[in-house]
């Protein structure tokens, strides 16, 4: 049975509307349109930054974005809040890497910039040993990661002044260690996105977090709430879960996440995303 109040709805990406393969369940798909057509708003809130968001998600139908864990939002296609980290910060943290060689990425919405060795480390990670192994290179060639297409390389100096937030590969440097030295310029995460590796993380600007990207957006849409719903998978996704009126975790979400949410619905793989559209009601 069809809510009659509307509702809004905030939904992760990776790992929550989109497999790891890149693609988007049909389950998925069918479930945001057909929640549309019956009234619901719905809001991606991923840690990813504008042009991250491909055409792919985009053509699904969505009212909006909270992107970069609440540091931009859009309404539409309009913009209508945007935090940056400060240059100083910026400067520091591409210092601090480059001297330990930690491959990073600096998300900003028109671009994402990797470090000088970013590239072949993360070809490694998602397509294996592209020198020696044939079964690798075949696997670059018939499945090209997106990702990879976004990223912009050989930049001498990456001192940005539009940067979103960082994502940092796992290296020989402990998460502990560097979480450590960013503490007070940036909030750290351990990454949501495997091929980061176990020890890989987000840099966020302190206190944004992707629940401060909703309360602002539901106080400007005079929305309540008590009429919110947020579905996620990652450690980025805790404040929302626990925010929303309803916080609901993908059956493959991280466990830390599992404990504070509301309910858990299904894998992705396993329709969990319609599932839970179904039983709140959003679809029919």
């Amino acid at each position: 049975m069809i809510q009659n109040t509307r509702k809004i709805v905030f939904i992760d990406i990776d790992g929550t509307l989109l497999m790891e393969n890149g693609i988007v369940p049909e389950s998925a798909q069918q479930a945001c349109r057909q929640a549309r057509e019956n009234g619901h708003l719905l809001y991606l809130c991923t840690g990813r930054s504008k042009v991250e968001i491909y055409d792919s998600i985009r053509n699904i139908g969505f009212d909006g974005l909270i992107g970069a864990a609440g540091g931009y939002i859009e309404i539409g296609n309009e913009p209508f809040y945007h935090q940056k980290v400060t240059p100083e910060d910026v400067r520091h943290l591409v210092d601090f890497f480059n001297t330990r060689e930690v491959d990073f990425i600096l998300e900003s919405n028109t671009a994402l910039y990797g470090s000088r060795n970013l590239q072949p480390h993360l070809e490694r990670r998602i397509y294996g040993d592209l020198l020696n192994d044939p079964a690798a290179q075949e696997r670059k060639r018939r499945s090209p990661h997106p990702f990879m297409a976004a990223l912009i390389y050989g930049e001498e100096e990456l001192y940005l002044n539009d940067v979103n937030k960082v994502c940092f590969l796992e290296s020989r440097i402990p998460f502990d260690q560097i979480k450590q030295e960013l503490q007070g310029r940036f909030t750290a995460i351990q990454s949501t996105i495997p091929i980061f590796g176990d020890n890989g993380g987000e840099l966020m600007i302190p206190g944004v977090h992707k629940a401060y990207g909703i309360a602002r957006l539901l106080d400007h849409l005079n929305i309540s709430r008590e009429d919110s719903l947020a579905i996620g998978d990652g450690l980025n996704d805790l404040e929302m879960i626990e925010y929303c009126q309803v916080g609901i975790a993908m059956g493959n979400a991280h466990a830390q996440l599992k404990a504070v949410a509301d309910e858990i619905t299904d894998n992705i793989e396993d329709d969990g995303l319609y599932n839970s559209f179904w039983k709140h009601g959003l679809i029919s």
